[in-house]
């Protein structure tokens, strides 16, 4: 009986749709893509913080992306041009530091970071005192603020443009201020060289109105049990308590209306909160490549003009072996596929044409000679030497015969030349071994008696008791005929 399938009806014959394919827009697909990642010693702390930075990071950053120990950076490499990632941040661990690298896909340069303090973003909320996370603000790209990045050094131009180029690009003729939910605050100290990341969420409220107003408008219904009216709750506003004192440096002129009685041409006051992570770092050093090319700028270590060029040569001629070897294997791959390509013509055009090739040829040639010219001639007249007789025809009739014919054998049928191995019946031959046996055991006991019945008088002492069998058990007990002769009265009594 067949076996009933578990899947539904409905669902066995349902044609496969595939799902729609559409274009991303070309301001997101301009737009910088990131990947975060982890490298080195494994730390519960170092997982949080990498995931922290990418919910910075965020929209434009993979935030799902599973990172696996057999994953190499070169992995992560031959995947950001599908994904048009155009940075990559990778936490690297190490016995003695914590680094971060900034890697600008995908001919470099990067950038090499030590980090001397971190704090998690769970840890910067815990610890504020007025907490407030909008998980709106993660759905638009921040915006970038540098501070004290204007001073000498080209690094610190690097730096800048690096930092910049990691976030989307603002257009202050199109920009919704709507959209600019959160910052990214990076300054640099240039006594100490450390640089001070931060992360705030914006939020935006009305300067010059009445509190009990600010709140009805800015924020839910509040509680109006306590007052009869709504009157009441809008003159009584002044009791209410206020948590945060407005600041007359934060009070901005709006160029756009926004929520939350926020309008044009008129003063809102602009409120920062803390959301994390927390990074403060310092550059160590500036490469041209992915990770592994020149040095271009090192914290504190100084080199002459004369090592520099010196490296450079070396480097140089390693990339020079590199491109050649990758050309002799490029070669010999082209000259194994030619050598394919004329192996296949030959054997077709000789299946095709039936003709015999000289290759061939100069092999049938080998054999003929390896063969020979061996005839039934020779082989009389060797007779003949030997024996000294001439030999009978029908020794040498059939090797000389070529006419014996061969059945006709039809295409497709299973019969064969080879002649059929007999059907052993194992039956007969167990009953075969067995018959054998009992003749075998009837000999035996046979000779038994008639041995038996020859031990007399000369027989020796103890001979009875061999053909007995000693392996009987008999108790540990002496044997008490052994003494005695074999044919006397009291030895048969006792048995």
């Amino acid at each position: 009986m067949k076996k009933k399938s578990r899947k539904p009806q409905h669902k066995r014959n349902r044609a496969k749709v595939e799902a729609p394919v559409e274009d991303e827009p070309a301001a997101i697909k301009n737009a910088p893509h990131s990947f975060v990642i982890r490298r080195g010693e494994r730390c519960s702390s170092i997982s949080r913080l990498s995931r922290d930075f990418r919910r910075m990071m965020e929209p434009f950053t993979a935030s799902n992306l599973r990172e696996r120990r057999i994953n190499k950076v070169k992995d992560f490499v031959h995947l950001s041009g599908f994904f048009h990632v155009s940075h990559m941040c990778v936490f690297s661990l190490s016995s003695q530091t914590l680094s971060l690298k900034i890697i600008r896909m995908p001919k470099g340069p990067t950038l090499t970071f030590k980090v001397y303090q971190y704090t998690l973003a769970k840890d910067v909320i815990s610890n504020s005192r007025k907490q407030f996370v909008d998980e709106e603000c993660f759905k638009t790209a921040p915006l970038v603020i540098l501070n004290s990045f204007s001073g000498e050094g080209k690094h610190l131009k690097l730096m800048a443009s690096t930092f910049q180029n990691m976030f989307p690009p603002i257009n202050l003729s199109t920009i919704k201020l709507s959209s600019l939910k959160r910052c990214v605050l990076l300054s640099y100290n240039p006594v100490s060289k450390l640089i001070d990341l931060r992360h705030y969420s914006v939020t935006v409220v009305p300067v010059n109105l009445n509190r009990g107003v600010k709140k009805l408008v800015t924020r839910n219904i509040p509680n109006l049990g306590k007052f009869e009216d709504i009157a009441d709750f809008v003159e009584k506003g002044h009791l209410l308590s206020e948590s945060e004192a407005d600041d007359e440096e934060a009070h901005v002129v709006l160029a756009q209306n926004l929520k939350c009685g926020n309008l044009a041409e008129n003063q809102s006051s602009l409120r920062l909160h803390e959301i994390g992570p927390r990074i403060t770092m310092r550059l160590m050093k500036i490469e041209d490549d992915l990770m592994t090319g020149e040095v271009l700028y090192h914290d504190y270590i100084e080199k002459d003009a004369i090592e520099v060029e010196a490296l450079r040569k070396k480097r140089a001629q390693q990339r020079r072996l590199k491109e050649q070897r990758k050309h002799k294997q490029e070669e010999n791959l082209k000259k194994k596929e030619n050598d394919k390509k004329e192996h296949r013509a030959k054997t077709s055009k000789q299946g095709k044409s039936g003709e015999i090739t000289e290759q061939d040829k100069l092999l049938l040639k080998d054999a003929e000679e390896a063969v020979g010219d061996i005839s039934d001639e020779d082989d009389r007249e060797y007779y003949r030497k030997e024996i000294g007789d001439n030999p009978d025809e029908e020794l040498f009739e059939s090797a000389g015969s070529g006419n014996r014919k061969r059945p006709f054998i039809p295409k497709g049928s299973n019969y064969s030349l080879k002649p059929k191995k007999p059907r052993m019946d194992k039956r007969k031959q167990y009953e075969e071994d067995d018959r054998l046996a009992r003749q075998d055991g009837k000999r035996r006991g046979n000779e038994g008696k008639d041995k038996k019945g020859k031990a007399g008088k000369f027989a020796k002492k103890g001979m009875g008791d061999d053909f007995r069998g000693k392996s009987k058990y008999n108790g540990g007990k002496k044997n008490n005929t052994g003494g005695k002769k074999s044919g006397g009265k009291k030895s048969s009594k006792r048995k």
